[in-house]
């Protein structure tokens, strides 16, 4: 484990980009071992949770490699042409390349056999299970439906209309992925809409796809056994990542800084909403379309910021970004309260409760009531000054290095390493932009 503090920084200034989108990088890669020919990917997120997915296909049988400008090439094999792994598929702490990937063999005809790290094997994988059953696969899996478990693909898979008992993009994901190998017509009903990367992708690679409004959600029908053809794509940058030095920005007087080339997908854009209520500084410019994604340069400065209530209904748009969203409802005046995070329970860690127990610590008032936490900020830098456990969760161990930096004494965190899951580089991008983030020793 690698214990981090993080200390009063000096404004921070400058111009920056963060890693590739996390969600669309995984999703690319996927779609890419599924095409027929090369896709060629630039600015790839070459995280730990990216490269278990790349490691997976290649098991699978997908040629994946990587040149030495960072240009990376998938020679795809087909929708149905995977091949059964000769070995167990270990896809670390991704939930994401986990379910994504039990969607995709599920309507394969062979076993494939999942594992993770302990925070992964914690994470129940039901909410998959209990759809692609219904396309004809088989699980075998440990008590609670967690990993390690085996997907016994189906030979002769279904088409299945599957309507969304919870907001989740990785389910819709898996429903429309096992969809690819079915004949006919695979539906998914969402009753709230959530990101939409996988859609995108989709009709980037030449599937035929319809996404219709259905109440307050969507009805998205894949046709089945589409020939998919190898695409090129530059990933936008990650908005979830280029949370931490927004608000890191917002909270520290004086700073000023623009994060270049982030998406700002329409579904995955609440935190900018909620900040921009909240009386945050926050433009975005140069916007453009690249990949079917929408992508901008932010450009933020710091000013005072105030408590505001965030509905339900915003989570599924910014569910990754509520650890920092906290911090910075710390440093507000006046009281945060936001609802539905029911979904933060099985994260990495139990984020919600990881929030509020940090929070405390660092003398902030956070009260948990069901799936609302309220935060009471003073307007003030908070006291700091606590070692707050990461409980192998990046997000959460980002969000309190970004509160360290302009609390009134620093914050440790007691394991950094899993940072590498999703911003490999956090530490040095932070610190150039005036960041005092160090390891240290225990």
């Amino acid at each position: 484990m690698t214990a981090l503090s993080s200390g009063s920084s000096r404004p921070l200034r400058g111009h920056c980009r963060v890693p590739g989108d996390k969600s669309i990088s995984h999703r690319v890669l996927i779609l890419g071992a599924l095409a027929v020919g090369r896709t060629r990917i630039a600015n790839l997120l070459e995280g730990d949770d990216v490269l278990r997915t790349a490691a997976a296909l290649r098991a699978l049988g997908a040629r994946i490699e990587c040149d030495r400008a960072g240009t990376w090439s998938v020679h795809g094999v087909g929708v149905g042409g995977l091949a059964e792994p000769a070995e167990i598929l270990d896809l670390g702490n991704s939930g994401t390349g986990a379910r994504l990937l039990m969607g995709v063999v599920a309507t394969h005809p062979f076993t494939t056999f999942f594992t993770g790290d302990d925070s992964l094997r914690r994470r129940p994988m039901a909410r998959v299970i209990e759809p692609l059953t219904r396309t004809g696969a088989r699980f075998v899996a440990r008590n609670g439906n967690r990993l390690p478990l085996a997907v016994v693909g189906t030979s002769s898979p279904m088409p299945i209309a599957y309507k969304l008992p919870v907001p989740s993009a990785q389910v819709k994901s898996a429903v429309l992925l096992a969809g690819l190998s079915a004949p006919g017509e695979t539906t998914v009903t969402e009753p709230v809409a959530t990101r939409d990367h996988t859609e995108n992708l989709l009709r980037h690679f030449g599937a035929a796809i319809d996404v219709a409004a259905e109440g307050g959600g969507k009805r998205i029908t894949l046709t089945g056994q589409p020939e998919l053809k190898a695409a090129e794509l530059s990933v936008p940058g990650d908005p979830s990542s280029a949370a931490f030095p927004t608000v890191a920005t917002l909270i520290r007087a004086g700073s000023a800084i623009t994060i270049e080339g982030v998406g700002i997908n329409p579904l995955r854009a609440g935190l900018y909403q909620t900040l921009a209520e909240m009386g945050a500084q926050i433009a975005f410019a140069k916007e453009r379309v690249a990949g079917g994604e929408r992508v901008a340069d932010i450009k933020v400065k710091a000013g005072a910021l105030h408590g505001v209530e965030v509905p339900a209904a915003r989570a599924p748009s910014m569910i990754d970004e509520y650890p920092v969203l906290a911090v910075a409802a710390a440093f507000a005046e006046g009281r945060t309260v936001m609802h539905g995070l029911g979904e933060l329970r099985v994260k990495e860690s139990d984020r919600l409760v990881a929030i509020a127990e940090g929070l405390r610590k660092c003398g902030v008032s956070a009260i948990i009531d069901g799936d609302t936490l309220t935060v009471e900020g003073r307007g003030t830098p908070p006291r700091g000054g606590a070692r707050v456990a990461a409980r192998l969760d990046h997000r959460i161990a980002m969000a309190f290095l970004v509160l360290g930096g302009a609390a009134c004494k620093p914050v440790r965190i007691d394991d950094g390493e899993t940072i590498t899951t999703s911003f490999p580089d956090f530490i040095k991008l932070m610190n150039r932009l005036g960041t005092r983030i160090a390891e240290v020793r225990k």
